[in-house]
């Protein structure tokens, strides 16, 4: 179990403690003290890639988890987020929904000894997303000021990137789909 291994496990081991705390109503300014556990959640999601890399200490594990840790990550947050009707029930089944799709696409593609490998437009979805949940757990702090609906257009950001990265993923891999069928 390697440094990169490790943070991604913490990652994982965040979610339970985030959704606790977002979710008990005892919890004072607990959208903010949420936010701060998923700002350093989400955080180690380059680290950990940057660290495994950096020490060539890439493993199977890694990959496997990684990607998991940052969709339990995503997944929880969007589902808590419906609970406190903070985000529309539609806009957390259209990104989960996207995750298990590409998960799938990965999955078959890799059956058949093709990788479709993370790209740019994925990690701009996976940065969306993150903002767009930090800045409705955070109530638009600080442009709630000047009544700008930061958070709102977040979101709606945020699912314009998963849909358009869950089409380009699968677009990549439209020779093997075309196989498939």
């Amino acid at each position: 179990m390697n440094l990169a291994n490790k943070l991604t496990m913490a990652r994982i081991l965040l979610v339970p403690l985030f959704m606790f705390v977002l979710l008990v109503d005892l919890i004072p300014y607990r959208e903010y003290l949420a936010a701060a556990i998923f700002i350093v959640a989400a955080s180690t999601d380059g680290l950990d890639g940057y660290i495994a890399r950096a020490r060539k200490q890439e493993t199977r594990l890694g990959r496997l988890l990684d990607p998991l840790a940052d969709k339990l990550l995503v997944s929880a947050a969007l589902i808590s987020l419906v609970e406190l009707n903070l985000v529309p029930a539609w806009i957390a089944m259209v990104i989960i929904g996207r995750e298990f799709a590409v998960t799938g696409l990965r999955a078959l593609v890799a059956a058949e000894g093709m990788i479709v490998s993370a790209n740019k437009l994925g990690k701009v979805k996976t940065i969306t997303q993150i903002v767009a949940i930090v800045a409705v757990l955070i109530h638009d702090f600080p442009f709630s000021f000047i009544g700008f609906p930061f958070g709102q257009i977040a979101i709606y950001g945020a699912v314009l990137f998963t849909i358009w990265s869950g089409v380009n993923y699968f677009y990549q891999a439209r020779k093997v789909l075309k196989a498939q069928s």
